[in-house]
C-alpha cells in the first residue's frame, strides 16, 4: 500500500500560558521533526510571566501573538490562529505537549491527509513520568492499546490535533465556550458528515497532576459547557446515582488498574479525585443548563 503524499507546508498553532517548564522541549521537538516541508509556527501566549515568551521568541516563530489572560477564550484563540496561518493544513499543539520522536508530524499527517470527508484528527498521548496514578489511568483509557474511548459515543483531544482550513471556514469553533470547545466542535463535525481520525502512531507526551480543587474546577467547566448541547436533563445528574454510585464505579475501576500496574498506593488519592470530579460535573451540568436557558428550550 503506497504512502499518501504529504503536504509540503503546515501551520502549527501553539497556545501557551506559563508553561516555561515544558515549552522549550516542545519547541525543540517540533524543530527536530523529520519533515521536508515548511513548519510555520503561530504562537499565541495569554499573559505568561514565567519565561515562556522568551523561549518562544528564541525559537523565532513566524508570528507571536500576545493577549491578556482575561482575553483567553479557546474558540476565539483557535479561530484566530487559523486566520493568522499561511497554510491550509493547520495543526494545534499545546505548549506542554511534547512530540515523541522525529515522526510525530509525519504520522499525524499520514493518518489524515487521504481520509475522505476529513474533518479533524488527533495524536496519541502518553503521560509524563511523574503523572499520578489516577490521571495515568485516564490516559490509558483514552489512548492506550486497549483504550476504552473507542467504544464511547464520542472522544477527541485538541492537545495535538490537525484540521484543514476548508473545514474551519465552514465549521469554526464556537466562541462562547470556556471549556469543552473541542467536544462541541467535533460532535458538530460528525453530525455534518465529517470523519474524525485517531493517529495512534503519532505520539506526544502530555499530562497534568491536578489538585482536588483543580479537578473540581475542570470537571465543572467541561460539564457546564457540554450542557449547551447535552440531551441529559438535570434530574438525571443527581447525587444518588450520578455522584455516589458513579463515584463507586470510578473508584473500583481505578483500584483494579492500580493493582494491575503496581500502583496500589495511588488508590486513596484516585478515590478523592473521582469524588471531586463527580461533584464538579454535577454542579457544572446544572449550572450550564441554567446558563444556556435549556429549561426554556
Amino acid at each position: 500500500m503506497s504512502t499518501p503524499a504529504l503536504p509540503n507546508a503546515v501551520s502549527v498553532v501553539m497556545r501557551c500560558k506559563d508553561e516555561g517548564w515544558a515549552v522549550g522541549g516542545t519547541l525543540r521537538a517540533l524543530a527536530d521533526q523529520d519533515f521536508d516541508g515548511e513548519i510555520e509556527l503561530i504562537a499565541i501566549d495569554s499573559g505568561s510571566t514565567d519565561g515562556s515568551v522568551e523561549q518562544i521568541q528564541a525559537a523565532k516563530p513566524a508570528k507571536l501573538i500576545q493577549i491578556q489572560p482575561h482575553e483567553y477564550v479557546p474558540g476565539v484563540v483557535m479561530n484566530r490562529g487559523a486566520r493568522e496561518a499561511s497554510h491550509d493544513w493547520i495543526i494545534y499543539l499545546n505548549a506542554d505537549a511534547t512530540p515523541v520522536g522525529r515522526d510525530w508530524l509525519k504520522e499525524l499527517l499520514a493518518a489524515c491527509v487521504s481520509v475522505p470527508n476529513f474533518g479533524a484528527g488527533f495524536c496519541q498521548q502518553i503521560p509524563r513520568p511523574d503523572c499520578q496514578a489516577v490521571f495515568a489511568h485516564d490516559y490509558d483509557r483514552c489512548f492506550g492499546p486497549e483504550r476504552e474511548s473507542k467504544d464511547w459515543d464520542h472522544f477527541f483531544s485538541m492537545v495535538g490535533s490537525i484540521t484543514h482550513r476548508s473545514v474551519l471556514e465552514k465549521e469554526p469553533f464556537r466562541e462562547d465556550l470556556q471549556y469543552a470547545e473541542d467536544d462541541e466542535w467535533t460532535r458538530r463535525l460528525k453530525s455534518k458528515g465529517y470523519n474524525l481520525v485517531f493517529a495512534e502512531k503519532s505520539i506526544a507526551m502530555h499530562s497534568h497532576n491536578y489538585t482536588l480543587k483543580q479537578s473540581f474546577k475542570r470537571a465543572f467547566g467541561d460539564a457546564k459547557a457540554m450542557a449547551a448541547t447535552s440531551s441529559t436533563i438535570p434530574a438525571h445528574v443527581n447525587f444518588h446515582n450520578f455522584v455516589a454510585l458513579g463515584w463507586l464505579r470510578d473508584t473500583l475501576r481505578d483500584a483494579r488498574w492500580c493493582v494491575k500496574n503496581g500502583r496500589i498506593f495511588g488508590i486513596p488519592h484516585a478515590a478523592a479525585v473521582r469524588l471531586y470530579q463527580r461533584l464538579g460535573r454535577r454542579a457544572g451540568h446544572h449550572a450550564g443548563w441554567k446558563h444556556y436557558n435549556r429549561d426554556k428550550a
